[in-house]
């Protein structure tokens, strides 16, 4: 095959240039990103002044010392777990802050980094469960009960509360990322849907 039959065939290539995104559809796709990094602004102020207020009301409470100090150790362990959590969050919030969305290859790339942190958020939410066993252990045991309970009973007691506890973890964590994330994110995709049909 000689030098003429190679350039017509990379000259008969369809190279397609990556879409363009309209300004108009560049501001269809701003409302939803700035309420998401909004809600992402909330959640982490939230936490931050949630977790100390945590800590000052256990101290308030009139329990055994060693059980005050397994709550303050679980309560450290859970905002370090937290902080790993929001270093990924902050890496997401930086990418939508200074947005190149003028194609829809960058658009599809910022729905993929929805979707991994979908699975960070299931993975921090996963991470508490036991976080959460522990303080009703602890819970359970500070708790004096008078001799009428057996331990059948009390066993019963302490399984129904973590089965409870986990399923209003699961639907509070649903709720929670449905809430503040997930309608923006599916309006996001559904204007990517549209585009790609255009």
């Amino acid at each position: 095959m000689d030098l003429d039959n190679l350039k017509s065939l990379w000259n008969k290539e369809d190279v397609s240039e990556t879409p363009e995104i309209s300004p108009e559809k560049q501001g269809q796709i701003h409302h939803p990103l700035e309420r998401i990094r909004k809600n992402m602004r909330y959640e982490f102020w939230s936490t931050i002044v949630l977790l100390p207020i945590i800590l000052v009301v256990i101290w308030f409470f009139p329990i055994p010392f060693r059980f005050r100090l397994y709550i303050d150790v679980l309560v450290a362990s859970m905002a370090l777990v937290t902080a790993f959590f929001f270093s990924k969050f902050f890496k997401l919030y930086k990418e939508i802050s200074n947005p190149t969305l003028g194609t829809l290859d960058s658009l599809k790339d910022l729905l993929h980094q929805f979707e991994l942190n979908k699975q960070y958020y299931l993975s921090f939410y996963l991470s508490f469960v036991p976080f959460f066993v522990c303080e009703i252990i602890i819970i359970t045991e500070s708790i004096p009960y008078s001799h009428d309970y057996t331990d059948g009973l009390l066993a019963f007691k302490f399984l129904l509360s973590i089965l409870f506890g986990l399923f209003a973890l699961y639907f509070a964590g649903n709720w929670w990322f449905k809430h503040f994330y997930g309608k923006y994110i599916d309006k996001i995709e559904s204007l990517v849907k549209e585009m790609k049909q255009n």
